[in-house]
C-alpha cells in the first residue's frame, strides 16, 4: 500500500486556537481524507509547542505552573479539532517523553559529530519570537531604537555563553538542494524568497540553548546542567520524533521523509533554513515539500490578539456548521495567498456555492425521485448514458488528487462545483418533467439514473472538504455510509446502483440564509 505522511505545525500555546490555526489543520484534514480514499496509508500529524519564555510568561501571568498551563491549552486545540471534525492519526506533545527524549538524542549525536559548539554570544535578542538578530538583519542607525525584524517590537542587547548548531557550514549544500529539488519549498513565492536570502546573506550558526538563569520552562541540554533548548531546536524535532526517533525501524522506516509540511508563511524560515540542514547533519533526507500558506486578514490587517481582530473558529462554526466554515476556508482563496475574512464573504459563498448549487441539486433531483419513482433507484438506469456529465464526474478522483498534491484546494473545489454546474445543467436542459409528461419513459429513467449517480460521485468527493454534508447526501440516496469512504472512489463505477435503491429525502442540506453574522 501506498503510504502519506502529512504534517501540521506546532500549534504554540501561548494562547488559544484561532482561524489561522484551524486553517492549515482544515487543509491537512481535507488531504488526509482524499490520500485514504484513494487507498493510501495515511499518518496524519498534528501537535502542540510547548516550552519557552512566551509559555513560562503567559503561565505566571495565569498563575499556573508551565505544565499545567500547556495542559489546558493543548486540550484546547484537541477540542477545536473535535468540533472541526479533523481525522488526525496522531497528536504529539513537545512534553511527551517520546519526544524530549529524542530531542536529547539529536543534542548527543550532534555533539558527537561536531555539529555543535559552544561559545560566548553578544548581540540583539527579541523575547517575544524568542530569537537572536544579526546587526544586518536589523539596520546599523544607532538614532533609532533596534526593533526586531519580524515582530517589530523592541530588541535587547544581551551577552551569554550559548550552545551553536553549524548552520553557516550546510548554505551551500542547502542552496544547491533547492535549486535541484522545485518542488521541496511551495509555492514559487516562497521558494524565490528562501534562495534570496540563502543567496544573498551568510548564515551564521544557530544559538541553540538558553541559560537556566534566563529560562528554566525547557528541554534540560543533556550536555549542560546549566541549559535548556531553543524552543525551535525542539519543536522542528517532533516530525520525527513522532516516527520513534532515533529508531530507524517502524514508522520511522515507514514514514520518513514526509510527504508535506503544511505550514504558515511567517514560519518559513525555520522549515526551509533550520529543518533541512538539522536533518542533513542528521544523515537524513529532507521532507519532499514544504508549502508556506497564507494568512487571513481582516480589513486588510493581519489576525492578532493586539488589534483585537482575532476570528474564534467556534463562533463561526455556531452560526454557519462545520462545514460551511472548512469549505470557506479552502474555497475562498489559493492556499498560498493571504485571504480576507468577512461575514458578508462566507454568507455569499453559503447561500451560491452551498445552498444554491449543491443543496439545490440535491433536494430537487431526490424530489423528482420520488415523484416518479416513489423514490426508487432503479438498478442499472444509467447503463447506456454517454454525456459530458458522466466523463466529468468519472474524472473527479484524478483532477481532484492532482490539484491537491500541489496543494491547490480551491481548484479541487472548483473541479467539483463544475460537475454540479453541469448536473443541474442537466436538468434543465434535459427537463424530466417535460419527458414524464411525453411518456418518455427509457429516456427519463436514465436521465434519472444519471443524476443519482452523478449525486452519488458528488457526495464521495465532497466528503474529504466537508464530511458530515457528504455524509447526509449519502443517506439521503439511500446509501449506508461505509462505503461513502471506500478506496474504490478511485476508480469510479458509473453504475453504483446495482439493486433498486430507496432514497431518503430529508430536510435541505444547506438551506438558505438570509442573515450576516454580526
Amino acid at each position: 500500500m501506498k503510504k502519506y505522511y502529512l504534517t501540521t505545525p506546532l500549534y504554540y500555546v501561548n494562547a488559544r486556537p484561532h482561524i489561522g490555526h484551524s486553517y492549515t489543520t482544515v487543509a491537512a484534514d481535507a488531504l488526509a481524507r482524499l490520500k485514504r480514499m484513494l487507498g493510501y496509508e495515511v499518518l496524519f500529524l498534528t501537535g502542540t509547542d510547548e516550552h519557552g519564555q512566551k509559555i513560562e510568561r503567559a503561565s505566571k501571568e495565569a498563575g499556573k505552573t508551565p505544565l499545567a498551563f500547556a495542559d489546558e491549552l493543548s486540550a484546547e486545540f484537541k477540542k477545536l479539532w473535535e468540533v472541526l471534525g479533523i481525522s488526525y492519526d496522531d497528536f504529539i506533545r513537545t512534553t511527551e517523553k517520546r519526544h524530549t527524549d529524542a530531542v536529547k538524542h539529536v543534542w548527543i549525536a550532534m555533539e558527537k559529530a561536531g555539529q555543535i559548539h559552544r561559545q560566548k554570544y553578544e548581540g540583539w535578542y527579541c523575547t517575544p519570537c524568542e530569537a537572536f538578530w544579526p546587526a544586518r538583519e536589523i539596520g546599523h542607525d544607532d538614532a533609532k531604537p533596534k526593533v526586531c525584524p519580524q515582530c517589530n517590537r523592541g530588541l535587547e542587547e544581551i551577552q551569554e555563553d550559548n550552545y551553536f548548531f553549524a548552520l553557516a557550514k550546510h548554505q551551500d549544500w542547502l542552496i544547491q538542494y533547492i535549486e535541484a529539488h522545485p518542488g521541496f519549498i511551495l509555492p514559487e513565492s516562497r521558494r524565490n524568497e528562501t534562495l534570496g536570502f540563502l543567496k544573498n546573506n551568510t548564515l551564521n550558526d544557530l544559538c541553540i540553548s538558553r541559560p537556566k538563569s534566563r529560562l528554566s520552562w525547557g528541554i534540560e541540554v543533556p550536555i549542560s546542567a546549566d541549559h535548556v533548548t531553543y524552543v525551535w531546536f525542539d519543536a522542528l524535532i517532533n516530525y520525527i520524533s513522532a516516527l520513534g526517533y532515533p529508531a530507524t525501524g517502524g514508522r520511522m522506516q515507514r514514514f520518513w521523509p514526509a510527504d508535506v509540511h503544511l505550514i504558515g508563511k511567517d514560519i518559513l524560515r525555520p522549515h526551509t533554513v533550520y529543518w533541512p540542514i538539522m536533518l542533513h547533519a542528521l544523515g537524513l533526507e529532507p521532507p519532499k515539500m514544504v508549502f508556506a500558506h497564507g494568512w487571513w486578514m481582516v480589513d486588510q490587517a493581519k489576525m492578532s490578539k493586539s488589534l483585537g481582530n482575532v476570528v474564534n473558529p467556534v463562533d463561526v462554526v455556531k452560526e454557519y456548521g462545520i462545514d460551511a466554515y472548512r469549505y470557506f476556508l479552502l474555497r475562498e482563496v489559493p492556499f498560498g495567498s493571504d485571504g480576507t475574512y468577512s461575514d458578508a464573504a462566507i454568507t455569499l459563498r453559503y447561500n451560491v456555492d452551498l445552498a444554491n448549487d449543491l443543496g439545490n441539486l440535491t433536494h430537487r433531483t431526490l424530489s423528482m425521485m420520488e415523484k416518479y419513482y416513489g423514490g426508487v433507484i432503479a438498478p442499472d438506469g444509467a447503463a447506456d448514458a454517454d454525456h459530458a456529465l458522466r466523463k466529468a464526474a468519472e474524472a473527479l478522483p484524478q483532477t481532484l488528487e492532482a490539484a491537491c498534491d500541489r496543494m491547490m484546494f480551491h481548484e479541487a473545489l472548483a473541479e467539483i462545483w463544475t460537475v454540479i454546474t453541469l448536473a443541474n445543467r442537466y436538468i434543465d436542459d434535459s427537463a424530466p418533467w417535460a419527458l414524464k409528461k411525453q411518456g418518455k419513459d427509457a429516456e427519463l429513467m436514465r436521465v434519472m439514473s444519471s443524476l443519482c449517480e452523478a449525486l452519488r460521485v458528488i457526495a464521495q468527493a465532497v466528503w474529504p472538504f466537508m464530511p458530515a454534508s457528504a455524509a447526509k447526501i449519502w443517506h439521503q440516496l439511500g446509501l449506508e455510509e461505509p462505503d461513502l469512504v471506500s478506496p474504490s472512489f478511485a476508480k469510479v463505477r458509473w453504475n453504483y446502483f446495482r439493486q433498486p435503491t430507496l432514497v431518503r429525502k430529508g430536510d435541505p442540506v444547506f438551506p438558505r440564509r438570509e442573515t450576516i453574522l454580526k
